[in-house]
């Protein structure tokens, strides 16, 4: 995929999860739930999480504020990450880690970005340090709603 093309999909899916967010609500019923914050720039998030007996993602839902970047990863995440195991989820979240810290220097295949389906339009990210934090704030803040960690999440 050239890069304008990546451009162009980076934004349109930015854009429209910052529009029109996924899942952004309270779960009421929720039996997992952590906190985020983002000091330097003042994202917020919560994320809920319902998670069954079998270790499977029933529902997830996130609330907060923050930046176009932050609040359409946390949409993102949440359709992503509906219906996937706790194993599953942690390993997505590891996938998504592994690229946002993997730096600007580091070539991505074309198999990284396909391992990550849509998050791939957030490997232009890495490219700008401080942005990383906005699109990664959401996904340590599930990740720790998976360890069942409701404290603060700070991205510092």
């Amino acid at each position: 995929m050239s890069d304008n093309m990546m451009r162009e999909l980076y934004q349109e899916v930015i854009l429209d999860h910052n529009k029109n967010p996924r899942n952004f609500r309270v779960m009421d019923n929720a039996n997992r739930h952590a906190q985020g914050h983002n000091p330097l720039c003042g994202d917020q998030v919560d994320v809920y999480l319902r998670v069954n007996g079998s270790g499977t993602i029933e529902d997830v839902s996130f609330q907060g504020s923050g930046c176009a970047i932050s609040k359409s990863s946390a949409s993102l995440m949440t359709t992503i990450l509906k219906g996937k195991s706790v194993t599953e989820a942690n390993a997505v979240f590891d996938r998504f880690r592994g690229v946002m810290t993997s730096g600007p220097a580091t070539e991505l295949t074309e198999e990284h970005l396909e391992e990550l389906g849509k998050l791939g339009v957030f490997a232009g990210v890495r490219d700008y340090p401080a942005r990383v934090k906005c699109a990664s704030l959401a996904w340590h803040t599930v990740h720790a709603a998976l360890e069942n960690i409701p404290d603060a999440v700070s991205t510092e």
